[in-house]
């Protein structure tokens, strides 16, 4: 059993933080009811978020970014017309993250702060160039998603600090992106690996790896030989080949090492070329 608190300011989230140290926070639950459930976790304390009103959902065009409240779920975030036209790649990947159900639950700031390896929407974020905004007792902060991602299960968060939001920087250029995942199976299940590839104008190409190290892991190629199609072939190669090996894929239930660094080099092909293809038909109005 756990002591359940439902507070509505933030102030009042680390006052009970301050009493129970140890309590955890709940936001759409989809991952902390199941811990819950199977015993990986006891609480003492639940905090539940959703009444916070620094904390309330919402996407909102501020400063030349998108800035998505921290319980804005990732029905919304998939139905929202302004995510569909600037982040295509993020909608892909949300459209995967579990069932129906589980979307019309989960948020895309729990689903970061769970900071899972294979998480599906962190690599489309990193590849965008997303940051988180932390909110605590002395004023707010910004992070590089790069940089809040430290390991499996832990973020750049301090004690007594939660996300307030993720901000999207409104590509201000044409770009092109594609999400790819590998599964065991069809329907719901965790990814074997999963990333996203994101061709800007200027010939800088970012790419999110996921499920292939022990965070969500962010490369870039600013040469501009991935960017350009009629580059040498075997230049390309030799570049992806240098950017796939920051990786360190783990064998595991869902796959061996030697088959995820395989299908790594595999989809990110399929990725980058369809990238390309959508960065032209973006310079050309669709065409």
């Amino acid at each position: 059993m756990f002591a359940y608190a439902r507070p509505e300011r933030l102030d009042e989230v680390f006052a009970l933080w301050d009493a129970e140290p140890t309590a955890r926070l709940l936001s759409g639950g989809t991952d902390l009811l199941v811990a819950i459930r199977t015993g990986r976790a006891r609480p003492p304390l639940v905090i539940d978020l959703k009444r916070v009103q620094e904390l309330a959902p919402g996407i909102a065009e501020r400063d030349g970014a998108l800035r998505i409240g921290a319980s804005t779920v990732l029905s919304d975030l998939v139905a929202d017309p302004r995510v569909r036209a600037a982040f295509p790649a993020l909608v892909d990947a949300a459209l995967v993250v579990g069932s129906i159900q589980i979307r019309n639950r989960a948020t895309l700031v729990g689903n970061v702060c769970n900071a899972s390896p294979a998480a599906d929407t962190a690599t489309p974020l990193l590849a965008y160039g997303a940051s988180v905004e932390i909110s605590g007792r002395s004023g707010t902060r910004r992070v590089a998603l790069d940089a809040f991602f430290v390991g499996p299960g832990r973020t750049a968060l301090e004690p007594s600090e939660v996300v307030s939001a993720i901000e999207l920087p409104l590509p201000t250029g044409p770009i092109g992106a594609a999400f790819r995942r590998m599964t065991r199976r069809r329907g719901v299940d965790l990814a074997t690996v999963n990333l996203c590839c994101v061709v800007a104008s200027d010939g800088v190409t970012r790419i999110g790896f996921g499920a292939v190290a022990p965070r969500p892991l962010l490369v870039v190629d600013d040469s501009g030989v991935l960017a350009d199609p009629d580059a040498d072939p075997d230049a390309q190669e030799t570049v992806l080949r240098r950017l796939a090996a920051e990786t360190s894929p783990i064998s595991n239930v869902r796959a061996s090492r030697e088959y995820r660094a395989a299908m790594l080099l595999v989809l990110t092909r399929r990725a980058l070329a369809a990238a390309r293809k959508r960065l032209d038909e973006a310079r050309h109005g669709g065409r």
